[in-house]
C-alpha cells in the first residue's frame, strides 16, 4: 500500500492533517469492508459445504428406505411373468 506521506512525517497544518485523518478513516474502512466481505464468504462456503453434506446423507437415507420406482416395477413385472408362465405350465 503506498502512502503520500512517508510514517513519522508530520502535517504542516490542520488542513493537511484533518486530510491526512480522513485518508486514513477511508483506507481503515476500505480494509475493515473487505475483511468482512471475506469472512463472510469463508462462512457461506462453510455452511453450503455442511448443507451438502447434509442433503448427500439425507438423499442416502431415503433411497435406502423408499426403492426407486422403476426397480419396484420392474420387480413386480418380473413376478407377474413368472406367475402367468407357472399359469400355463399348469394347464
Amino acid at each position: 500500500m503506498t502512502h503520500r506521506t512517508p510514517h513519522g512525517s508530520g502535517a504542516k497544518g490542520p488542513d493537511e492533517l484533518r486530510h491526512q485523518i480522513e485518508q486514513a478513516r477511508n483506507r481503515l474502512a476500505r480494509a475493515d469492508v473487505k475483511g468482512r466481505a471475506l469472512t463472510r464468504a469463508a462462512d457461506l462456503r462453510d455452511k453450503a459445504g455442511a448443507m451438502t453434506v447434509q442433503l448427500r446423507s439425507s438423499a442416502t437415507q431415503t433411497a435406502l428406505r423408499h426403492p426407486r420406482p422403476l426397480i419396484v416395477a420392474g420387480a413386480a413385472g418380473a413376478a407377474l411373468a413368472t406367475v402367468g408362465v407357472l399359469r400355463r405350465r399348469h394347464h
